[in-house]
């Protein structure tokens, strides 16, 4: 793997790809003295599924795969281990990879990197190519997602090698056993688990078939613009600090509606997004910003409430609370809306890949989907979707009404409507009625 070489590897579930792994970064860091990191999805995953693992025979598999003879200081707290040779090698968490740009490694494991954020490497794989290093990318398909994208490049790439292994090239599950497996879940599950089968139906997607129908129906496409004799745009939003922030940009037509932009990033405050928002927006003329109802805490900004600097930036003509309702309804909300949408492919290619990975969870010991969507890199773009979605529901299903007089201080006519902002009310108990009239 030496030679900035990368490997992509399809591996059904139990197979052992961790351990084979660890094996893998173990030989690299004694012939070359650096920075090794095993990478999974969530850092809690790094300790349970990595660090804190017992093999089937009773054995720690860092004791196994890094033994005494190798091993000059173990790190509990950081799960860390120095090599006598100089080498580092940790197990660390894509969920924060922000965190993770400024080290050098010289080489980094991807495991399940179908439901890790494809931010990750994107941060990484310039310090790797930097240090003529190298990548392992181990998974099973969770569908036509960013890891079915990367596994198709390799094929073609003399940089790459790739491999497929279901269950029946391992061998290692008894067929008694994958009998019974495939008598208690889910078809599209078993089809990916066992048999590396990215066809498969993404199990618990919350949009995918929605997704899906878009692309089939040709309406995800690139000649897809923003129309300057159309609506104005309309924006919906996911915000974190220390998560990812997402933004759809919307603008509504006869027909439906045109996703034309999205955008998303980690680590910024507030301020920072509205000069990156006006910047995006350019010349378009925009219409409305939708911010989610916890917008008005101040976890977005040290001073000021998310709110508060938006307000100030864009005028209170432009800034909307979205109402505080249960994920049940906007998930329903999200999945209305969907089949009115066009996308522009390459502008909210990103966005996608989120909406078709937005799930739920699968407990494989109660047998049953969570009642929530999964906290992941896919509920950002989910969630923004979902808060939009919430809100263009009402262009759907209003008919045109003749505009009447009314208290803007209380409500926003959308499509005719009149919609509740509860919200608003607390920002005038916040005190922005002194600094914006909304």
């Amino acid at each position: 793997m030496a030679n900035a070489q990368s490997v992509c590897g399809i591996v059904e579930v139990r197979a052992g790809k961790d351990r084979t792994a660890t094996f893998i970064e173990s030989e690299l860091a004694c012939k070359r003295v650096g920075l090794y990191w095993h990478a999974l999805p969530e850092y809690a995953q790094a300790r349970r599924v990595i660090w804190d693992a017992i093999t089937k025979d009773g054995q720690k598999l860092i004791d196994i795969s890094f033994p005494p003879a190798i091993v000059r200081k173990k790190h509990e707290h950081e799960m860390k281990i120095e090599l006598i040779n100089g080498s580092i090698w940790q197990p660390v968490g894509a969920d924060n990879f922000n965190s993770l740009v400024g080290s050098n490694p010289v080489h980094v494991t991807y495991s399940e990197y179908a439901l890790m954020a494809p931010q990750a490497r994107e941060y990484l794989r310039p310090i790797i190519a930097e240090n003529n290093g190298s990548e392992l990318m181990i998974s099973t398909p969770r569908g036509y997602n960013h890891f079915f994208d990367l596994y198709e490049f390799a094929r073609t790439s003399d940089l790459w090698h790739t491999s497929r292994l279901s269950v029946t090239d391992t061998g290692v599950i008894p067929l008694e056993v994958l009998e019974e497996e495939q008598k208690t879940m889910p078809e599209e599950l078993f089809r990916q688990e066992f048999l590396c089968d990215f066809s498969a139906a993404n199990v618990g997607a919350i949009l995918g078939r929605w997704v899906e129908q878009a692309e089939k129906e040709g309406r995800v496409r690139d000649d897809l613009e923003y129309d300057p004799n159309g609506a104005g745009i309309v924006i919906s939003s996911d915000i974190g600090r220390r998560d990812t922030s997402t933004w759809w940009f919307w603008q509504p037509r006869a027909d439906g509606f045109s996703l034309i932009d999205y955008d998303e990033d980690s680590g910024l405050d507030a301020e920072e997004w509205t000069i990156r928002l006006k910047d995006k927006i350019g010349g378009r003329r925009l219409d409305k910003i939708w911010l989610p109802h916890d917008a008005k805490a101040k976890t977005f900004a040290a001073k000021h409430s998310a709110i508060e600097v938006f307000l100030d930036a864009f005028g209170g003509e432009t800034m909307r609370i979205v109402p505080n309702t249960s994920k049940g309804d906007r998930i329903n909300a999200a999945r209305k809306v969907m089949p009115q949408c066009w996308f522009n492919k390459t502008a909210c290619a990103a966005g996608l890949k989120g909406l078709r990975a937005w799930s739920f969870e699968w407990n494989q010991e109660t047998r049953q989907f969570s009642r929530e969507p999964k906290h992941d890199w896919a509920s950002h773009p989910g969630d923004g979707w979902s808060y939009g979605a919430q809100v263009m529901q009402e262009h759907i299903i209003a008919k045109p009404a003749k505009k009447r007089n009314m208290d803007v201080n209380s409500a926003e006519f959308v499509g005719g409507n009149v919609f509740r902002l509860p919200s608003l009310e607390d920002m005038w108990k916040e005190g922005i009625q002194k600094r914006a009239r909304i």
